[in-house]
């Protein structure tokens, strides 16, 4: 049985250096979300919450391919109730970062911005980062709208992808 950081690390193919911990696991108690250290080999690390599931992430990229980010941003610029519910969100993933953070760092993208480094709440950098955001309990309405647009946000029962990785 493999550990999370190590089915992190297959999910994801690559090493993963600022694991902090997994807030979010599938019904089948894989990792979906994983909380970073804001700082990675002593550089800043913006990214907070990490999708880190191989379903949720190819499914979002769709979404991507079909133009979502533009349609949340256009929407951003004109519904401002949705704008403000995105500001709180952001300001939300700045004060659990700055929380964690050591006393002595103070760069800007790490104390001033909100979901994955982005210091301005109607740029929408990816539709992945406002998922794992509302994954984590942060009331982000993208991520809510996102995950409500996706026929399945599970794989099925017969063809988990992260149970391979498990097998010897």
């Amino acid at each position: 049985m493999l550990s999370d950081e190590e089915i992190v690390e297959k999910q994801l193919g690559r090493k993963v250096k600022n694991l902090r911990r997994v807030v979010k696991r599938c019904k089948y108690g894989y990792p979906i979300v994983v909380e970073s250290f804001p700082l990675k080999d002593g550089k800043p690390f913006p990214t907070l919450y990490w999708l880190t599931c191989i379903f949720l992430r190819r499914e979002i990229s769709r979404l991507e391919s079909e133009g979502w980010i533009k349609k949340f941003e256009d929407r951003i610029k004109s519904d401002k109730e949705f704008f403000e519910k995105v500001r709180k969100a952001h300001e939300e993933v700045r004060k659990r970062r700055v929380k964690i953070l050591p006393k002595e760092v103070q760069w800007d993208v790490l104390i001033k911005s909100g979901t994955g480094g982005i210091k301005d709440p109607r740029i929408v950098k990816c539709l992945h980062l406002h998922t794992a955001d509302f994954l984590a309990g942060i009331e982000n309405p993208i991520g809510e709208m996102v995950l409500k647009m996706l026929e399945k946000t599970e794989c099925d029962p017969d063809e988990i992808i992260c149970e391979k990785y498990n097998k010897g």
